[in-house]
């Protein structure tokens, strides 16, 4: 940033109207929201990584909106107002992805979701199964017909129940065609994305916004914070971060599995990629070690996710580890998101609780539009 020209400074860093930090699903979605709403406007995205550095090139790419078992156990935390308005949010964020993608491939597709449990796991097998229908009941005003039913468990697995929950409404997506196509999208919006700047520190005032990127001081009118998982280098919300592991497979003649897979409240999630498995979480397993900003792997949970696959998921399949890596999720004490103004001409839209892909584009309309309220 030392070695900037009078060109670099008035091309990038002047006169900018809209300042946003991350450029995940959150940060491109309230940018582009922003352009259409003011085509006029100069919109900056700054990204601390390569790639998006968080959650949105790093997932599984479940289009989902959340489990029996989950369901369950955020009942127990939330009311049940809350739970159902962070389906309806997730099912709304779904919506409005595709509809901003439509007509560009992103591997969408809607294969369905399935929670399996494990043959020791009877007790909570069944309340899930009794909870159904009160569920779908519930749910109803949301979705165009039951969510959930139980059907019977992928024959090739092992030590998992006879029965699981199918969940019709669930898909599955490319993460990396994601974000390229949203990328796509803001550049030919004329959004300016800039990729290797860490914003380490800002300050407000009633006219404006001071960033700090590495000594150089750039100015804006308004301040978007979208780094949910790393939301904590900057603010001070209730949203830490929390390390996902993942690992997946080399390609596999005759693969049986299609769909996602959900195991233990999700806490364990898996799918096929083509001819490939992807499995990942285990998050539960070291709860204090996984709340770190680290991207990567520990040789415990990877051996247990290893164990989880080949002697259940995948038992007498011959197949190595191709893939590892992690991302960093943005959880707190409550699943919903945080969209709101800091300070003076400061806003953020953090804490996906886990739920990115689904409720991301959400976040991106709510902020843009909390962003040019008078």
């Amino acid at each position: 940033m030392k070695h900037l020209s009078y060109w670099d400074r008035q091309t990038w860093f002047n006169d900018i109207d809209f300042a946003i930090v991350g450029s995940g699903i959150v940060g491109l979605q309230t940018a582009i929201q922003l352009k259409k709403s003011q085509p006029n406007a100069k919109i900056l995205v700054l990204e601390r990584g390569t790639l998006p550095h968080g959650a949105s090139t790093k997932n599984a790419g479940f289009a989902c909106f959340g489990s029996v078992s989950e369901l369950l156990s955020d009942l127990e935390r939330h009311t049940e107002t809350e739970v159902l308005d962070l389906v309806e949010a997730r099912w709304e964020g779904l919506r409005l992805l595709r509809q901003e993608l439509d007509g560009q491939s992103f591997g969408y597709e809607a294969l369905g979701g399935y929670e399996v449990f494990r043959t020791e796991d009877a007790s909570s097998v069944q309340t899930c199964f009794d909870a159904i229908p009160e569920l779908n009941h519930k749910l109803s005003s949301i979705f165009d017909g039951p969510v959930f039913q139980i059907k019977a468990t992928n024959s090739s697995f092992s030590g998992f129940y006879e029965h699981t929950i199918f969940n019709r409404f669930e898909g599955q997506l490319n993460a990396g065609d994601m974000i390229q196509a949203l990328l796509s999208k803001a550049h030919s919006l004329g959004i300016l994305i800039l990729n290797g700047l860490k914003v380490t520190h800002f300050s407000s005032t009633f006219e404006g916004v001071v960033i700090d990127l590495d000594g150089l001081e750039v100015k804006c009118k308004r301040l978007a914070i979208c780094t949910n998982g790393f939301a904590s280098e900057l603010l001070e919300e209730d949203v830490q971060p929390a390390r996902n592991q993942v690992l997946m497979t080399t390609p596999i003649t005759g693969l049986q599995i299609q769909g996602s897979y959900h195991l233990d409240q999700g806490y364990y999630y898996f799918r096929n990629v083509g001819n490939r498995i992807l499995l990942g979480g285990g998050r539960h397993l070291d709860m204090t070690g996984e709340t770190t900003f680290d991207m990567n792997q520990t040789p415990e949970i990877q051996t247990h996710l290893e164990g989880l696959l080949r002697n259940h998921i995948l038992p007498n399949v011959s197949f190595e580890i191709e893939h590892r890596w992690s991302g960093i999720l943005g959880i707190g004490s409550q699943k919903k998101p945080i969209v709101k103004e800091l300070q003076p001409n400061v806003y953020c839209g953090i804490r996906m609780g886990g739920m990115g892909v689904a409720i991301g584009s959400l976040v991106g309309h709510q902020l843009s539009k909390l962003m040019t309220e008078p």
